[in-house]
């Protein structure tokens, strides 16, 4: 009686142990490591001048840049003569003067490394917390930022010498065996791979390329949308110029796109292509397709597409699409087709994650909560009652965006190839999360034309100095991924700039940028062409609420009192005013944090 109930105690315990590593292994079908998580945030080119070329990670073909395209570890982007870019992650803005060139070397949740080997950027960095990574790496020095701020870096043609300009702020130069601290109103040029040295100076008068800056900064600080989103939402910067905000009751607020086509739907304008390490990535056609379409939610209210960017969090997480995908056999081959989710919808990624992003991913774009985000992933899981989930847009009158395989796949306007199916079709396509569809080089590259102008290979590849090395970065369509050419700096305990001893005075005049590069005056922005019926008239260029008062501009800067030499590539001084601020001046927006004016909702619209 005893062996028996041993036995059957023992017994029990191995059915116990077998179950329950049945369940970790069920589990683990849907759920990965926490290293199996993609980042959670990317950079987006908002605004292009001229000729801007684009090279994805990993690939060896340039492409002209075009908007939308999120970019992350990897890409790199070249600035010819005459052009400029502005680019966002977040609240931090990084614009890029003509023939400049810049690699994503690390972009992930905490940390944001980019490689500049030729050219100037100015950024600006807005928000910042203690465990976050922001770092310019170049051929002599690598740059981290330490507190929010203003910073400008230029590299010289041949790679020789690097100046660092600290508008407002405070960062570290590494180098050489050595480390300085560089505070607001300095400007230090830095030589030296083996020993470091510098010499401090003078802020230069501005020059176009940073009043250029500092007018699209003015343009950020009047943003009636930051009311309504996070600032870290990518993408946001554009949403007042092309829409509408209301405040509907049971949503909160909402935003409606204007102009739009007679049978716009979203992710109906614009392109699919395979990004690692998301796969499937929507790139939109409008000058303000990005937020919309990587975060939040959409919905069909008062005959109405409106997007409702759910609740505000310091940082929402990005999503290559959050949409549901229907699959199935149209037009006598293997077709695709999506629909937008709706508000407290869940998205499940088609990409491996682990159960805290599954989380993440949903509650910071929308209103849900943690038990739905599980119960729809194991329902995703058994594949018994997928069609059984109600989706709000499944059945609305055009939601449903069908085009064959054959278009999705190699980049192709899906607009212009849009398949027609019944909505017998639509109840009996299999609904999934991701597409069963193997990329092709179209779909990394994408659809646009081979780049015009390309940098010079000894420019892109040349080695900088890094105070961490970036892990190389893989494509779809290639095993191997190149190793980042990077020399890694240990920083040291930092030390203050100062004139090194018995440096004789270099007199007064205020030399200027070091780069002697041809620029234009900045145009007139005119964003991309809107798909909009041709009855109707739009003016892409003239914001929708420009009545809005104007936000006085910021006082000057201050400049440092110790000037140095202009160097002899340097264009000679032009005759601007002094537009110099001070060392703490935050060009930021006056409202109160996330605050939403009473008299921001125009309308109280009630749900259908």
């Amino acid at each position: 009686m005893k062996l028996t109930l041993k036995l059957g105690t023992w017994l029990c315990a191995v059915l116990l142990v077998a179950a329950v590593a049945t369940a970790r292994a069920q589990d683990n079908d849907d759920f990965g490591s926490d290293a199996d998580d993609p980042p959670g945030r990317v950079a987006r080119m908002n605004y292009a001048q001229g000729s801007v070329s684009f090279q994805p990670g990993g690939e060896g073909d340039w492409v002209q840049a075009g908007p939308n395209r999120p970019l992350t570890s990897g890409d790199n982007l070249w600035t010819d003569r005459d052009s400029r870019a502005e680019l966002h992650m977040g609240s931090t803005a990084i614009r890029l003067a003509p023939e400049t060139s810049l690699t994503f070397l690390d972009l992930e949740d905490r940390v944001a490394q980019v490689r500049l080997t030729d050219g100037s950027t100015i950024l600006n960095v807005r928000h910042l917390d203690d465990d976050d990574l922001v770092e310019v790496d170049t051929p002599d020095i690598a740059f981290r930022i330490l507190k929010p701020g203003e910073y400008r870096i230029d590299v010289d043609s041949d790679g020789q010498q690097t100046y660092v300009t600290a508008f407002h702020g405070r960062g570290e130069v590494s180098g050489g065996g050595s480390s300085y601290t560089i505070v607001g109103g300095q400007r230090a040029r830095f030589s030296g791979l083996e020993q470091l040295t510098y010499d401090v100076g003078l802020i230069p008068r501005d020059d176009d390329f940073t009043n250029w800056c500092q007018d699209r900064d003015q343009r950020e600080s009047r943003l009636d949308s930051l009311n309504y989103v996070s600032p870290e939402m990518t993408g946001y910067e554009d949403l007042d110029g092309y829409g509408r905000w209301n405040y509907v009751s049971g949503y909160g607020p909402v935003w409606y796109p204007v102009n739009v086509a007679s049978n716009w739907a979203p992710y109906r304008f614009g392109h699919w292509v395979f990004i690692q390490p998301w796969g499937w990535t929507w790139v939109d056609d409008a000058p303000w397709g990005f937020a919309p379409f990587h975060y939040g939610r959409w919905t069909y209210l008062q005959s109405r597409w409106c997007w409702i960017p759910g609740p505000v969090v310091v940082r929402p997480v990005y999503a290559p699409a959050l949409v549901v995908f229907v699959n199935g056999g149209w037009g006598g081959g293997p077709g695709v087709g999506w629909f937008p989710l709706g508000p407290g919808e869940v998205f499940v990624p088609g990409y491996r994650v682990s159960r805290r992003y599954a989380e993440r991913v949903n509650v910071t774009n929308t209103v849900v909560n943690v038990t739905q985000v599980t119960n729809v992933y194991n329902v995703y899981r058994t594949r018994t009652t997928i069609n059984q989930i109600t989706y709000v847009n499944r059945n609305r009158p055009g939601a449903v965006t069908a085009v064959s395989q054959e278009t999705f796949v190699n980049a192709r306007p899906i607009a212009r190839n849009l398949m027609r199916i019944s909505d017998n079709d639509i109840r009996q396509a299999r609904i999934d999360r991701r597409v069963e569809a193997r990329p092709v080089r179209t779909s990394v590259v994408g659809p646009a034309a081979p780049a015009r102008v390309t940098p010079p290979a000894s420019i892109v590849n040349r080695q900088v100095v890094a105070t961490r090395k970036p892990m190389p970065v893989g494509t779809a369509m290639r095993n191997t991924a190149p190793e980042v050419n990077v020399r890694t700096a240990t920083p040291a305990n930092p030390r203050p700039l100062s004139p090194p001893a018995g440096q004789a005075p270099h007199g007064t005049a205020r030399p200027a940028w070091p780069a002697a590069r041809a620029e234009q005056a900045p145009q007139r922005e005119v964003p991309p062409n809107q798909s909009v019926p041709e009855h109707q008239a739009v003016r892409p260029d003239q914001p929708i609420n420009a009545q809005r008062p104007a936000v006085p501009r910021p006082p000057d800067r201050q400049v440092s009192a110790q000037p140095y030499d202009r160097p002899d590539n340097a264009r000679p001084d032009n005759a601007r005013p002094d537009n110099a601020r001070p060392d703490n001046a935050r060009r930021e927006n006056a409202r109160p944090d996330n605050a939403r004016p009473d008299n921001a909702r125009p309308e109280n619209a009630r749900p259908n």
